[in-house]
């Protein structure tokens, strides 16, 4: 069984990919013995209406996803009424997450409002989803060319926020070393593996970190899904650190979330 906590809904902007329909997607996961992926949804990086995006986002996980899809709604601050946006994801649409794209949307981690971002996801009890990148600069669209998130300022915003969640995607092409290592310092900070690279990069990433942060991610379709998949099998794991990173991790961090929300008298997390 796996959790995949990084797949993606809708269309990408550039191009058409394998599997961006989503029965088609949720069909190729199943294959590959996924039995929960955590979605967010193209939609999110260049539309305004985010509202709309998180209702057709919520909607078809709903209504295609076979039970399968979990769906982490888009949230951008630099539009109006996007703390609403945080309120719906969590209140109307029951999503135990947030998915944030800093780079398309046009602010840097040190804006003050990305703090209040963090706030109010503490607030409404929701993990914070952060990529770093979405796609390769080799293959960028020209009018398109987004450079990757600077997560220098991240460590300390984490750090004076104890209860906040935090997972980073497509973080592990660039980010690596002491930086690595102070981010999983800072606080409950999460690392999936799509953009990891190398032989064995995972059996030394877990040497680097604690393995109870490493996460499973795809980042299909715009990856594809046995890409991450060879990453696990021809790295040197112990049967208990693969079940964490496959699968446990996730568990617990969405679990911790939802124990959580019921504690504070809120509405059920899926």
């Amino acid at each position: 069984m796996i959790i995949d906590v990084n797949v993606n809904l809708s269309r990408w902007p550039a191009r058409r990919l394998p599997c961006d329909e989503p029965r088609q997607l949720v069909e190729r996961l199943r294959r590959h013995g996924v039995t929960q992926a955590w979605a967010g949804s193209f939609d999110g990086l260049l539309h305004r209406d985010i509202a709309g995006v998180n209702q057709r986002l919520a909607s078809t996980c709903r209504d295609c996803g076979e039970g399968l899809l979990v769906p982490f709604g888009s949230v951008n601050p630099t539009l109006p009424d996007w703390l609403d946006d945080v309120r719906r994801c969590r209140r109307e649409h029951s999503m135990p997450g947030i998915r944030l794209h800093p780079n398309y949307h046009g602010y840097p981690l040190d804006a003050p409002v990305f703090a209040d971002v963090l706030d109010a996801a503490i607030e409404h009890n929701l993990i914070v989803q952060l990529a770093v990148r979405m796609d390769d600069h080799r293959v960028q669209q020209p009018l398109l060319h987004v450079p990757d998130v600077d997560v220098a300022p991240l460590a300390e915003l984490v750090a004076a926020r104890p209860k906040l969640r935090f997972v980073l995607l497509n973080a592990l092409r660039t980010l690596r070393g002491d930086a690595l290592v102070r981010l999983a310092d800072a606080g409950e900070v999460y690392f999936e593996i799509s953009m990891l690279e190398g032989v064995g990069a995972i059996a030394r990433l877990v040497k680097t970190l604690p393995v109870e942060r490493v996460l499973f991610g795809s980042h299909l379709p715009l990856f594809y899904f046995e890409s991450a998949a060879l990453k696990m099998k021809e790295s040197e794991l112990t049967e208990a650190q693969r079940a964490a990173i496959l699968r446990e991790n996730a568990r617990r961090l969405l679990g911790a979330r939802v124990t959580s929300s019921h504690g504070q008298g809120q509405g059920q997390g899926p």
